[in-house]
């Protein structure tokens, strides 16, 4: 079937619904007393109040957001019947409720005929339900029976949503067969299609989130999984209605779960139509935080005025977001513009019908409206967003293709963190051993040579011991040594290559970068480093008869270049094309290689020769680090 015609189908298939639902809650049953007046009296005692002064006569259906919005606990209600020629008293009969909040008792002549539930708070949860009461024909007077009923229930205040306040529908006394089917059709309408939408929702919500998990790239359909699955979560309460929390806290934690499914609208909205925004996305989870601290704030008694104003802000984030979607897809030309459109024209005309309810300016539906309209849009375009993805193979592939993928990804990456784990213990090992080296080193070799150098009578000998310390010194270094400033490294060469070069009589035009760096250089580069320079150095004193050297340090695009000229006599024709011959140049070659650099000799006879190092750089350092 194409897509088109599914989709066609399945918004007639939810227009039938609607149709029929009207037609069944119009339906009125034969042999039936309606009752619409009341006598009420405000009062939690164990039976109606006699010759309360408060009492009066009050309109059924009894909506205490209307009448009483501030009275929270119970309230009394007489009415009187009797059976007329239409209803035989020997017969069974029934009272039908169809809306009592919270919990109801029910006496008939001053006898008990049902029961509630507990009398305190937490209170059931049976706004939702209809309620059939069997009226025992041998308790029914032929005339002037008194049928008293206690309603326990919350003030408007205390409640997140209108739904949820007290109140009393009109009462229907009529033959209990008549009674049963009018009763069948409100849990139905009321309680079952809510139950069997939302339960669908959820199903089909767990789907996109595991097809999401599936193919990563696919983000609106993970958001569309993850909003679908939190709405139908709201509908729990019709699931569970002997919550054992309080109702402050029931209340709460609806408000709480509300926030996340809205922002996940949001989220799908702008991801569908590919607008990715950091700011948006923190204001979103900052505001799921911000809602339950001012709810907190505001406290119970103030929960339905500060949920009002959060949902006036939340529809109007939602409109915002489907204006903005609509608009780019008409800008992009899109080919799902037209069934977008009427998704979201459906989604905006209920969110505002729930908002007037809310409002007070339309009154309670007989029926749930938001917890069944929502779940069947949501469902017919999560089901064309299912058929759209089942038609672009490309866009989802097969599904044991990803998951043998995914196996090897999550292989693979076991493999590298065992690999970096074994690394890690080798380097720690080796650590240690460098350590224990380089501490022999200074107390056994660098004593010797210490004391070499104050007892030595020979000024040669003496010099030579100063050098071979200073050489254990930067070798210790290189085993147990901290990283160091790229600028502290040049000022340190600078100074020894200066003070070496003069004592030689050798003029240095020595120049370094006249920026600020915050790169390092590893214990190991630096002594490297250190020690090419020294072999340069002492290649230019002993054979070039230079009486000018100059030297340029830069650093460009991640490397670092030290280039030395001088302007001696070059390497002799003789040695040329075997310029690392010498042990010293194929050391300073070898260095820099260990490093992942390289050091280039330029020489000629009466030209000179130019030494060219290039070491790659590691990362900058923190500020308190390369201190």
């Amino acid at each position: 079937m194409p897509r088109a015609a599914l989709f066609r189908t399945v918004l007639c298939l939810v227009l039938a619904t609607l149709l029929a639902w009207g037609a069944a809650a119009s339906a009125q049953p034969p042999d039936m007393q309606l009752l619409s007046q009341a006598l009420a009296v405000a009062s939690n005692a164990e039976r109606f109040p006699e010759g309360d002064p408060s009492a009066a006569t009050v309109s059924l259906p009894d909506e205490w957001a209307e009448s009483s919005p501030r009275h929270d606990g119970g309230v009394w209600y007489r009415v009187q019947f009797d059976p007329g020629r239409a209803l035989d008293r020997n017969d069974l009969l029934g009272l039908y409720v169809h809306r009592a909040c919270s919990a109801l008792d029910v006496y008939l002549n001053g006898r008990r005929i049902h029961s509630g539930g507990r009398p305190g708070d937490p209170l059931a949860r049976d706004c939702h339900y209809p309620q059939l009461v069997t009226i025992p024909g041998g308790l029914v007077l032929s005339q002037g029976n008194v049928l008293d009923l206690h309603v326990r229930g919350h003030a408007l205040a205390n409640v997140a949503s209108r739904d949820r306040a007290g109140g009393l529908s009109e009462l229907r006394i009529g033959a209990h067969d008549a009674l049963v089917g009018r009763y069948a059709d409100a849990v139905f309408w009321n309680v079952s299609i809510v139950k069997i939408v939302n339960l669908a929702l959820a199903t089909l919500g767990v789907v996109m989130v595991l097809l999401a998990w599936a193919n990563r790239r696919d983000a609106p359909l993970g958001y569309y999984g993850l909003m679908a699955f939190g709405l139908a979560l709201l509908s729990v309460r019709y699931w569970w209605r002997a919550v054992p929390l309080d109702n402050a806290t029931v209340e709460f934690l609806v408000c709480l779960a509300f926030t996340p499914v809205l922002a996940l609208g949001v989220q799908f909205l702008l991801s569908y139509a590919g607008v990715r925004s950091r700011m948006i996305e923190t204001a979103l989870l900052a505001q799921c935080v911000v809602m339950p601290v001012s709810l907190l704030v505001a406290g119970p008694s103030r929960l339905f005025a500060t949920t009002s104003a959060w949902y006036l802000v939340l529809a109007l984030e939602t409109f915002g977001a489907m204006l903005l979607h609509l608009r780019i897809s008409w800008r992009d030309r899109r080919r799902d513009f037209v069934p977008m459109a009427i998704t979201l024209a459906a989604t905006s005309a209920v969110m505002l019908h729930e908002l007037a309810v809310q409002r007070g300016w339309l009154p309670l539906p007989e029926a749930p409206r938001l917890q069944v309209w929502l779940p069947l849009i949501l469902l017919a375009f999560g089901v064309r967003l299912l058929l759209q993805r089942a038609a672009a193979p490309a866009a989802v592939p097969d599904m044991r293709y990803l998951i043998d993928a995914r196996v090897r990804e999550v292989s693979a990456e076991l493999e590298r963190t065992h690999a970096e784990q074994a690394e890690a213990r080798i380097e720690e090992v080796t650590q240690k051993e460098r350590k224990r080296i380089a501490a022999d080193l200074h107390d056994d070799l660098g004593a010797k040579l210490l004391t070499i150098v104050h007892t030595s009578e020979s000024e040669r000998i003496s010099t030579l011991a100063r050098e071979a310390l200073e050489e254990m010194r930067l070798s210790v270094r290189g085993l147990t040594g901290k990283p160091v400033r790229l600028t502290d490294a040049l000022a340190d060469w600078r100074a020894e290559t200066v003070m070496r070069l003069g004592q030689a009589n050798v003029e240095i035009d020595w120049k370094s970068p006249t920026e600020d760096s915050d790169q390092v250089l590893a214990a190991r580069v630096y002594v490297q480093t250190t020690r090419i320079l020294r072999e340069s150095v002492n290649n230019i004193i002993k054979h070039s008869g230079a009486s000018h050297v100059k030297v340029r340090c830069a650093i460009h695009h991640g490397n670092f270049g030290i280039n030395i000229q001088d302007n001696g006599k070059g390497i002799p024709m003789e040695l040329d094309g075997k310029l690392d011959r010498g042990h010293g140049m194929t050391s300073m070659k070898q260095r820099a290689k260990q490093l992942q650099g390289q050091c280039l000799v330029e020489s000629g006879p009466g030209y000179g020769t130019v030494i060219r190092l290039t070491l790659p750089l590691g990362p900058e350092a923190p500020a308190a680090a390369s201190r």
